[in-house]
């Protein structure tokens, strides 16, 4: 029997498992953790805001200056509009409103993802460029979904799942008409791009141009918080550079520079 036949008997036996395999490797894929996020902050907001009330509008993606930005969820209501940003993350998290980076622990495993603050303000702020509309009323709104626990104090627009909600439905005051909500909806359905492939390729492209832009950064290994070029003005150290938290004097972290 020759190597091809065998291959053929081989993929001929198995070939029922390559579906299989296939579907593990997508449900496993960043972009379906992120797909699968978003539609279950979808689900939470449809099942417990009342639609009448907050008018959703889904992955928005708007024009920059210099490219594109992409919002997750747009809640607009009488009482305001929320900036939503979904994350779908596991383990412990830990972050403050001020470190660039945040921080996900899994057992020994640590890494570091943009603080999503810091993330939605672009948004926000896109947002409030596009629209004729009182700044105050914009709220940013940041859901976690998936197994995964604060580890620091958050503050109140970072929740958990129905936490978020809850946020939302704190807001009681009422700062926009009937008319004047409308109106807003119009505005951005107006101003956004064209949801479709095109669109999102465009909008990665723009964040991976980014990405290659930035400098890269040290996050602080104790807080997360970045870690600034200093030069030690005394002591036997006088003149020499080094690498000390942004977040100093909470953080005293710093990193000789070799």
């Amino acid at each position: 029997m020759d190597l091809s036949t065998y291959l053929n008997m081989v993929i001929g036996s198995f070939w029922y498992l390559i579906p299989l395999f296939i579907f593990v490797a997508i449900i496993k894929s960043a972009w379906f953790k992120c797909v699968f996020g978003e539609w279950q902050v979808n689900q939470l907001i449809k099942f417990f805001l009342d639609k009448n009330e907050y008018h959703l509008i889904k992955d928005v993606t708007l024009p920059t200056e210099n490219g594109t930005t992409q919002i997750d969820h747009i809640i607009v209501s009488k009482f305001g509009i929320f900036v939503v940003e979904t994350k779908n993350m596991k383990g412990w998290i830990f972050g403050g409103d001020n470190q660039k980076q945040w921080t996900q622990k899994i057992y020994k495993h640590t890494s570091k993802f943009q603080n999503p603050l810091h993330q939605n303000y672009k948004h926000v702020k896109t947002l409030e460029a596009c629209l004729t509309t009182k700044k105050e009323c914009v709220f940013s709104v940041i859901i976690f979904i998936g197994d995964s626990t604060f580890k620091t104090k958050m503050p109140d627009n970072v929740a958990f799942a129905r936490g978020g909600i809850e946020y939302i439905k704190s807001k009681k005051e009422i700062v926009f008409t009937n008319d004047e909500v409308a109106n807003i909806v119009d505005q951005i359905e107006s101003g956004r791009l064209e949801r479709g492939f095109k669109t999102n390729r465009q909008h990665v492209k723009h964040v991976k141009a980014i990405v290659e832009q930035k400098p890269d950064t040290k996050p602080c290994k104790k807080c997360g918080a970045e870690m600034v070029l200093r030069k030690a003005t005394k002591g036997k150290n006088a003149g020499n550079e080094f690498w000390g938290c942004s977040s100093f004097p909470k953080c005293r972290n710093i990193l000789k520079i070799s």
